[in-house]
């Protein structure tokens, strides 16, 4: 315990530097996300959007990756969140909640791999929906990881 206490102890100049951080640059103007969805994100590119389904590219990063040079499950976990969010948000209004998510880990993707992620929308009741991320490698057409996330929102109506 002492060890890991020790990697972890930061000196007074990185304390520092991380306490004058203020903010990450903004995605798109009036962006208002937060440093871990930017994080995550950076890099993503949406190929498609229709109702119910948004296809998107990724190239995955080093920053995204486990010691071993391979896509953190973590990393797979985030975007099911983010992409499986993104398909059925209504702009203006505030994102849905996460309420359950799970995740097959069927193989792995490494650095450097073209990826595509799809999010489809399996229905909606009321304010609760479902989705489905599928996350495959474009060069090889291999399924990596497929998610499905609930989520819930309670908006006002419109009218």
């Amino acid at each position: 315990m002492e060890k890991a206490r020790e990697m972890l102890r930061l000196t007074r100049e990185q304390s520092d530097a991380v306490s004058r951080l203020q903010s990450v640059p903004s995605l798109r103007p009036g962006d208002t996300s937060s440093f871990y969805e930017h994080f995550i994100l950076i890099g993503i590119r949406v190929d498609r959007v229709q109702p119910g389904f948004v296809s998107c590219s990724f190239k995955v990063p080093s920053r995204l990756a486990d010691r071993s040079g391979k896509l953190a499950n973590g990393a797979i976990a985030n975007l099911v969140d983010e992409v499986g969010g993104a398909v059925i948000h209504e702009e203006g209004l505030p994102m849905n909640v996460s309420v359950d998510m799970s995740i097959s880990f069927l193989s792995t993707a490494r650095v450097g791999d073209e990826l595509e992620i799809t999010s489809r929308l399996l229905g909606r009741k009321g304010g609760y929906s479902g989705t489905i991320v599928l996350l495959k490698n474009k060069a090889t057409g291999e399924l990596i990881a497929e998610g499905r996330h609930s989520l819930f929102g309670r908006h006002n109506s419109k009218m």
